[in-house]
């Protein structure tokens, strides 16, 4: 990987690399077939986000990131929207979970994804949760966790297994 791949710039004969450069190399590894769960765990908790929003965007998904709601301020780190579903993402880069600390990202993702369709009329959305260490695709309360190593197979089947999560008009 180099200047050739847009990462990376030469000036005189030294090579600079910026912070965004560094999710530029991860999607360029993952698309020769590096494994994702082992790029995920290199990257900074942003650029995980960024990798969420690349996957989703390569899935032919429209992608908001950190979108800012007011009255209460909440963030929802990334959305994807394709076929009038919003898929509504707070991403995990947490190196160790508890039971009661998924439950609780759970329960304010449902707040936020309630607080998105409030302002969003007409909006179908489902809350999400990708996560960095995590070994199977798991659910709280219908809410999708899914392992970042799962998450493109988890979007080719998304709309097929939609009646098995959380859904919020």
């Amino acid at each position: 990987m180099d200047i050739r791949n847009g990462i990376g710039k030469k000036q005189e004969n030294q090579y600079y690399f910026e912070e965004s450069d560094k999710l530029k190399a991860a999607i360029e590894l993952i698309k020769i077939g590096f494994p994702i769960d082992e790029i995920a765990i290199a990257l900074s908790w942003k650029n995980f986000e960024g990798l969420v929003g690349e996957i989703l965007s390569l899935k032919d998904f429209a992608i908001i990131k950190n979108l800012i709601l007011t009255k209460p301020r909440m963030e929802i780190d990334v959305i994807g929207i394709r076929l009038g579903i919003a898929l509504l993402i707070d991403c995990k880069h947490w190196k160790r979970y508890s039971n009661s600390a998924l439950t609780s990202a759970v329960k304010k993702q449902i707040e936020r994804t309630k607080h998105y369709t409030s302002k969003t009329p007409g909006a179908i959305a489902v809350p999400i949760i990708v996560t960095l260490y995590q070994d199977k695709l798991d659910f709280i309360n219908g809410v999708p966790l899914v392992p970042i190593f799962q998450f493109p197979s988890f979007i080719d089947e998304f709309y097929g297994n939609l009646d098995q999560m959380t859904t919020i008009e």
